[in-house]
């Protein structure tokens, strides 16, 4: 099976005062969302980041790569899942988020598609999960639970553990169109 590109998004970063470009690809190993983050930091330093997440057919993450730049300053980091839950980054067991089925790249709304496409909620119906929080510009990876609720057809509400929550708007495929304070969809294909 050759890759198959589902869909090319670019969202307006609300909060990097930037641009996501992001691919979705059904691929032999199963789902890749790939995509280009350019923004701006709240300091006014220039912001570049990429990233790469893995999943299976059934939405479970099993490797994540991420870069991102700021000036001379270049920070990656690599996570694999090697069994179900058991998350490594350099050689080591990542112990903080065993268990955790996803991924959460703060940098972007992409990762939001993952709980979504794996849970296949009905309208009505919750559940709460910890993912594997992947927060920016640190690129550090601590647990975080969040809890997604159906609410229509196309909208879900957002809740982690951190106090935030939000209603989201997204597409066929569990892509955002709308987060609230965060990214609005601003071109699709």
């Amino acid at each position: 099976m050759s890759d198959d590109l589902k869909r090319t998004v670019v969202w307006k970063n609300l909060l990097l005062d930037g641009r996501d470009y992001c691919g979705l690809w059904h691929t032999a190993e199963g789902w890749l969302l790939k995509g280009t983050v350019v923004g701006v930091l709240k300091d006014q330093r220039p912001v570049l980041a990429t990233y790469e997440v893995h999943c299976d057919e059934n939405w479970l993450t099993h490797r994540v790569q991420i870069e991102r730049t700021i000036g001379g300053d270049v920070k990656t980091l690599n996570l694999s899942v090697e069994s179900r839950g058991v998350w490594q980054s350099a050689g080591q067991e990542l112990r903080n988020v065993r268990g955790c089925d996803d991924v959460d790249l703060a940098v972007t709304p992409a990762t939001n598609a993952l709980p979504i496409r794996r849970l296949n909620l009905q309208v009505g119906s919750s559940e709460s999960i910890i993912t594997a929080w992947v927060k920016f510009p640190e690129l550090t990876v601590q647990p975080l639970s969040q809890r997604y609720t159906r609410l229509s057809k196309d909208t879900y509400r957002y809740e982690s553990n951190t106090g935030f929550s939000a209603e989201i708007v997204v597409d066929d495929l569990g892509l955002v169109n709308t987060y609230p304070g965060g990214w609005e969809r601003i071109g699709s294909l």
